[in-house]
């Protein structure tokens, strides 16, 4: 049997190798904790629930539904995206609904880039940048984000050649997996970039809601010139605890998004309207919850911080998202160091390096456990540490 080439220049995808590793150590009789997913623990709002139960029973949604989303959700993300950042979004052309955003993410290679094309990945990042990149035939290039720099690429020192095949730049901010946040000054600089260079901005916001300590986080989009420079992508998984319910969004420049709705709809069939119904209660019903999350979040988020200080490792206090970015204690890398925690301590931690080649020497801690299951995994840590 012969593959295509791209399947073996495909990595296997990380959170489902963690998956298989919780599942053999189960098996085996051990009790996992695992740190490596992050999969809310919290339960969807009760609201949201009731809202897909009630279009669920209607026999109108039980048909295809529209390839491009229902109206009344695209228009619900653009009063929302107003609401929250203050940006005017066109529903009829600027808001793509998605089958959760990693499938726009997935895809947006396709639209963007052909055979040889390069491609602008933010290193450390989410897998499927450079997966997505991989898939369509363009060339990956990654751009170090280092803790000397605060997590933030050197726009300046992309090398000539490669500027000149890059199409497109997928980075995000509140970052997975560093937790790193950008000023507005570096968000200017790149729609400057992005415009002077042709370069399309594909910006991945998912944990704009999930901040801690007066921190409040922007959209790229917000920006003077954002909408020509490129697009954001965004989800209700994170923000309101729906990440199996697979429903986001991209937004932003027209051109882009009827570009990647050419290649959605050639692929799928678009989102069970009665989610997106679920989605627009989401966006516009009750936001308590939110806040809510945020304090368990950050509750955890101390929990953490507290415990790296006394093991004496090192990691920058996050500001937002539902991670924590630790460096590895001295003897280890970090694939070792994620592999002597799972076999000692029982405890899954992802490996930085997984997250590309400058995540080498850190690992990521996931706050989305139940807290004294998380006190749990860290007394283990420190104990076999």
């Amino acid at each position: 049997m012969k593959f295509a080439d791209r399947i073996g220049n495909l990595p296997p995808y990380l959170f489902a190798m963690i998956d298989k590793k919780v599942s053999e150590k189960r098996a085996a009789g051990v009790d996992v904790i695992s740190l490596g997913i992050g999969d809310p623990d919290l339960p969807t709002p009760k609201n949201i629930i009731d809202a897909l139960c009630k279009q669920a029973n209607n026999p109108t949604n039980h048909r295809y539904p529209s390839y491009f989303g229902l109206p009344a959700f695209r228009q619900a993300i653009a009063r929302w995206y107003k609401k929250r950042f203050n940006v005017e979004l066109d529903p009829a052309t600027e808001v793509l609904p998605l089958i959760g955003s990693k499938e726009g993410i997935a895809h947006i290679a396709l639209a963007m880039c052909d055979a040889g094309d390069v491609s602008l990945i933010a290193d450390p990042g989410y897998p499927v940048y450079n997966t997505g990149a991989i898939l369509a035939g363009a060339t990956p290039h990654f751009l170090p984000l280092t803790e000397q720099n605060d997590f933030l690429p050197k726009l300046d020192e992309i090398p000539e050649n490669v500027l000149d095949k890059a199409k497109m730049i997928l980075l995000n901010y509140p970052n997975n997996p560093t937790s790193a946040t950008a000023p507005g000054a570096f968000f200017k600089e790149l729609v400057s970039w992005s415009n002077d260079h042709g370069v399309v901005v594909a910006h991945d916001n998912p944990y704009s809601e999930i901040t801690f300590d007066g921190y409040v986080a922007p959209s790229f989009l917000q920006y003077p010139g954002a909408k020509e420079a490129g697009i954001e992508f965004h989800s209700l998984s994170k923000t309101y605890n729906m990440t199996g319910w697979r429903i986001g969004w991209a937004c932003g420049n027209a051109t882009v998004i009827e570009a990647l709705g050419r290649v959605k709809t050639n692929i799928d069939s678009g989102i069970f309207n009665a989610i997106q119904y679920a989605g627009i209660e989401a966006l516009e019903g009750p936001q308590n919850i939110v806040s809510e999350m945020c304090d368990v979040y950050k509750r955890r988020r101390d929990l953490v911080m507290s415990a790296l200080s006394r093991m004496g490792l090192m990691a920058r206090i996050p500001k937002a998202t539902i991670y924590v970015w630790v460096r590895v204690p001295g003897g280890y890398d970090s694939a070792g160091f994620a592999a002597h925690v799972l076999d000692r301590a029982g405890v899954i931690i992802s490996p930085g390096n997984a997250y590309g080649p400058s995540g080498e020497g850190y690992v990521r801690l996931s706050l989305t456990i139940e807290d004294d299951r998380l006190a749990e995994a860290l007394e283990r840590i420190e104990k076999h540490l």
